[in-house]
């Protein structure tokens, strides 16, 4: 029986490095230096509810784009209470900044898709050939727009999104922020997401450039607006539609928002960890006994059984300690973490296992002062 855990943990490392993607080698990145072909007119939706410590950085970066375009910007300040709106109407933005305030929440709508969809509303954004939806939190480089729509026009893509480097200072940040990261690549591969032949679908919430067309062509958000998981749903709408679709990670933008904690960490996860497996108890059990055997069998082998089974561990443990390099190499991160995996991924197991028993005592995902219902 400990030969076979062995073999199949062992067997489990060699097809995700061979054979998954090449999801390890944390790639595509956007050349930063691409510029787009013609003027293409272009509209930023940014959802905020209660972003006061963020948003002047993140509408700044926004109004400060070097686009020959057209580009306008809208804020869909969703009742915020902190005076998100006041800070970003107090930046000008020289007519390219348009803010609507939030119309209250309707039954059957996440908060955030619900902004999304007024913004999306609106005659400007209607009016653009390409729309960027951001969050809040987001500091984009000057051309990272224009990086965006050459990249959309080049390959003929109806969405382009990227993974944006994520905050990693505090010890929480830096100890789980790159296994998130590690995590996130190993369930949509990018290369997949790529590929019009596979049905894997996926995007990162933080930069998404949608063509008008595309969101046209599904309804905008009004499908998916109950989604927890709002950028994967919106990516596999646009997917299954027949749109081309394209996922790498961001060097010209960065998440400004802080986890102080382990424990924020592990609100950040649980918020919508269960809401991934589709409330399924059946899922939730096949997630603990793959995670069990991808990170907790190969270090228990190798400290604790003898010979073959033993080898077979540490060679398991060594496989999952060499794919997480390269994520780790993108925080600046020291290889040594790479053997802690086991421990970090424990960690996500249990975050995803309190998820679950939240959403078993219906206390849904909560965001922002809101608490939805379980099951949406």
């Amino acid at each position: 029986m400990i030969l076979a855990i062995a073999i199949v943990s062992l067997a489990a490392w060699v097809y995700l490095i061979g054979l998954h993607g090449q999801f390890w080698r944390s790639r595509p990145e956007l050349d930063a230096g691409d510029l787009p072909s013609g003027p293409a007119r272009i509209a930023v939706v940014v959802p905020a509810r209660d972003e006061a410590e963020s948003i002047r950085a993140s509408i700044s970066s926004l109004l400060a784009q070097e686009y020959a375009g057209e580009l306008s910007v809208i804020l869909v300040d969703d009742n915020s209470s902190d005076g998100t709106g006041e800070i970003a109407a107090a930046l000008g933005g020289g007519g390219r900044l348009t803010i609507l305030r939030g119309e209250p929440l309707p039954p059957g709508w996440s908060g955030k898709l619900w902004a999304v969809h007024q913004g999306l509303a609106h005659p400007i954004a209607r009016a653009a050939a390409y729309v960027l939806l951001t969050d809040a939190d987001i500091a984009h480089a000057p051309g990272h727009i224009a990086a965006l729509v050459a990249k959309a026009e080049r390959d003929d893509l109806d969405l382009v999104s990227e993974l944006v480097r994520l905050h990693c200072t505090t010890f929480a940040e830096r100890a789980l922020i790159p296994a998130f990261v590690f995590f996130f690549q190993m369930l949509y591969p990018f290369a997949w997401v790529a590929n019009p032949k596979r049905r894997t679908a996926g995007a990162a919430g933080g930069t998404m450039l949608v063509s008008r067309a595309a969101l046209d062509r599904v309804e905008g958000v009004e499908r998916i607006r109950q989604q927890l998981i709002d950028d994967c749903a919106l990516a596999i709408e646009i997917k299954r539609s027949g749109g081309r679709i394209w996922l790498g990670h961001a060097r010209a933008a960065v998440s400004t928002r802080i986890y102080g904690s382990v424990r924020e960490v592990g609100e950040m996860i649980a918020r919508t960890a269960y809401t991934q497996l589709g409330y399924s108890p059946l899922l939730l059990a096949g997630c603990m006994v793959g995670m069990s055997v991808l990170y907790c069998c190969p270090p228990m082998l190798s400290l604790m059984a003898r010979g073959l089974p033993q080898m077979l561990g540490a060679a398991a443990w060594l496989l999952m300690a060499l794919a997480y390099q390269p994520t780790l190499r993108r925080y600046r991160r020291s290889p040594l973490w790479g053997g802690a995996l086991p421990l970090i991924g424990l960690f996500y197991l249990g975050a995803t296992v309190v998820s679950a028993t939240r959403h078993a005592a219906a206390r849904g995902g909560g965001w922002k002062n809101r608490v939805y219902p379980a099951g949406q």
